[in-house]
C-alpha cells in the first residue's frame, strides 16, 4: 500500500511529465512565457524558476483556506519540482 506522501509525489510527477506538458509544452518554455508577461505587469525581472515558486505559493495560500484540498498539495509538489529543475 502506498502512503499519502508517496501518492502525492507520484501524482505530481504524472502531471508534470504527462498531461500538463502535453497541454502547455515544456516547462522551461511555458514558464518563460509566464515570466515575460509578469515582467511587463510588475516592471521587474522575473525568471521561470520564480514563476514556479510563486505558483507554489499560490497553492499554499489556497490551502490556508481549504487545508484538505488534495489537488492543491499535488500541484504544489509539482511546482516545487519544476522550480528545482528550472533553478
Amino acid at each position: 500500500m502506498t502512503n499519502k506522501r508517496t501518492q502525492i509525489l507520484e501524482d505530481a510527477g504524472a502531471l508534470i511529465n504527462g498531461a500538463r506538458e502535453a497541454s502547455y509544452g515544456p516547462p522551461a518554455e511555458n514558464f518563460e512565457r509566464i515570466a515575460s508577461g509578469w515582467r511587463v505587469i510588475l516592471g521587474a525581472d522575473v525568471t521561470p524558476s520564480q514563476v514556479a515558486l510563486c505558483l507554489a505559493w499560490l497553492k499554499t495560500a489556497r490551502l490556508v483556506n481549504s487545508p484538505s484540498h488534495e489537488d492543491s498539495f499535488i500541484d504544489m509538489a509539482a511546482y516545487a519540482a519544476l522550480a528545482g529543475e528550472l533553478a
